[in-house]
């Protein structure tokens, strides 16, 4: 499903991951560890595509459904309008299955701008659904998420791994997934010659 090999990965011109390697198979999940400022969102952003890195190669899909900081939602369209939007341009599944897995049927028809920040983030993982891309890649997918929608992701992700899909996860919360495999991104920290990280250096 996915393969990273010897990447390094910047940002602002900042090398912040050298070497990185690592596979994923369908069925896998993969959580990203490592401090504020490690490079873990270049990292996901190069995996997506959004981004090209230093060095080293990426083998993964054609499409893969990304989930950053942003929602990735029209203010203006409602819950449904956006899930139908995001159906259309992946070619993927009804959003049905999708607004009864956030409980978002009761909010089918409001304006997303509407929506308070624990139910923008509830549709924006609602788009991965609808996506019906094999492997997710999900930057703190739980932020402004309470326990009850932890739970709601939790299952939605479960059900996505066991029909065969992948994810890649940066969070800094304990899923409960106990299949999860975890990679401390530490050791793979770009160093300078002082021995600190290229990014810490800047903020010298």
């Amino acid at each position: 499903m996915l393969q990273v090999s010897n990447l390094s990965v910047a940002r602002g011109g900042m090398t912040l991951l050298c070497g990185v390697d690592f596979s994923l198979s369908a069925g896998q999940i993969l959580v990203l560890r490592g401090a504020n400022g490690l490079g873990k969102t270049s990292l996901l952003r190069c995996i997506a595509g959004l981004q090209d890195p230093v060095e080293g190669q990426i083998t993964a899909p054609e499409t893969v459904a990304y989930s950053g900081h942003a929602d990735g939602l029209k203010g203006q369209m409602t819950v449904l309008e956006n899930l139908a939007f995001w159906a259309s341009i992946y070619h993927g599944p009804s959003p049905d299955v999708a607004l009864d897995s956030y409980d978002l049927r009761a909010l089918a028809d409001r304006p997303a701008a509407n929506l308070s920040a624990g139910q923008k983030r509830r549709l924006g993982l609602a788009r991965m659904q609808v996506s019906g891309c094999a492997l997710w890649v999900m930057d703190e997918p739980t932020v402004s998420l309470d326990a009850h929608n932890v739970a709601l992701f939790r299952a939605v992700l479960d059900r996505h791994v066991h029909s065969g899909g992948a994810a890649v996860i940066t969070t800094h919360i304990d899923l409960e997934i106990a299949s999860a495999q975890l990679l401390d991104l530490t050791r793979f920290k770009a160093r300078g010659l002082s021995g600190s990280s290229a990014f810490e250096e800047a903020l010298e």
